[in-house]
């Protein structure tokens, strides 16, 4: 259930409560009809109707039904972050966030149904962003469709998303890259860099270098379907195990990409969020590994 305090001007006329939600706290048109026609509103703890005017000081909560198709998995999760809202996984490499039509294997979605089951919560499962399957850490996930719309709508201006990434070559100082990224013609998994893409943008910062491999830090500007393994493909330095692009496994057998943080303003507290995740134990073994070797 979403519950909000009600604190606007009433010199202009009083608000109901769906010009209140539509205009004031800018939920969705989807949304909103799921709480009208599925789910319930109430004005100071009794029910209420959509056209029922609203006061400075009141108290109002929405709950929807929850239809989920998704089965529960029970495993445990590493949690980096819960509240009423919001859920922060950590999430390892190698587990699908969503299950797809053509795979039977449980993913994070399942391991979260299951979550919520133990606690008695009843949600859906609502991403603000994903993860390939192997690239490990920090995924952010609303609890309630109207907080995946406020998030999703600040995707990009308003949740900064840093990465660490292992790279082939050295890369000195720091560097953007603007470059379009759609799918590559005949695959429906690679993408490429071509004029017909949508806009990517990049930004990197070098952390640490190597003989031949470069530690650096990664801020996305654009959120494009595997835009950080295309775009140091497209500079010539693909990313330490990622085959895919261009890289070798010698050091490691998954893409050397992890999701280290997530900064952005909790859309209900209005405090800052900051989470950091630390490099998980492979990337670790093969920075060592790279450190051993330095020269």
């Amino acid at each position: 259930m979403l519950t909000f305090h009600v604190n606007y001007n009433t010199n202009q006329g009083l608000l109901t409560i769906q010009q209140y939600a539509r205009q004031k706290l800018k939920m969705s048109l989807t949304a909103w009809r799921k709480f009208k026609h599925t789910g319930s509103i109430q004005r100071n703890g009794q029910l209420a109707l959509p056209c029922d005017f609203i006061h400075s000081g009141d108290t109002l909560s929405f709950d929807s039904t929850i239809t989920n198709h998704i089965e529960p998995a029970y495993e445990p999760l590493d949690i980096a972050y819960e509240d009423d809202t919001l859920l922060i996984i950590n999430k390892a490499p190698g587990l699908l966030v969503h299950p797809t039509s053509n795979q039977q294997e449980l993913t994070l979605a399942n391991y979260i149904m299951g979550h919520y089951a133990r606690r008695n919560e009843f949600h859906n499962f609502h991403p603000v962003h994903r993860l390939d399957r192997n690239t490990s850490g920090l995924i952010l996930i609303a609890k309630v469709p109207y907080i995946q719309q406020q998030l999703s709508e600040k995707s990009i201006s308003g949740i900064t998303r840093n990465y660490l990434a292992l790279v082939h070559g050295k890369l000195l100082n720091q560097g953007f890259i603007h470059a379009p990224i759609g799918r590559k013609p005949g695959s429906i998994i690679e993408r490429i860099v071509t004029n017909e893409g949508q806009e990517a943008l990049t930004e990197y910062t070098t952390l640490e270098s190597f003989e031949n491999a470069t530690l650096i830090q990664v801020k996305l500007l654009t959120g494009r379907t595997h835009q950080i393994r295309v775009h140091m493909a497209y500079i010539g330095h693909p990313l330490l195990g990622d085959d895919l692009y261009g890289g070798t496994r010698n050091l490691i057998n998954r893409q050397a990409l992890h999701s280290s943080m997530l900064n952005f303003i909790h859309p209900m507290s209005k405090n800052e969020m900051c989470i950091l995740s630390p490099l998980p134990n492979d990337m670790l073994q093969t920075l060592n590994k790279l450190r051993g070797n330095k020269k």
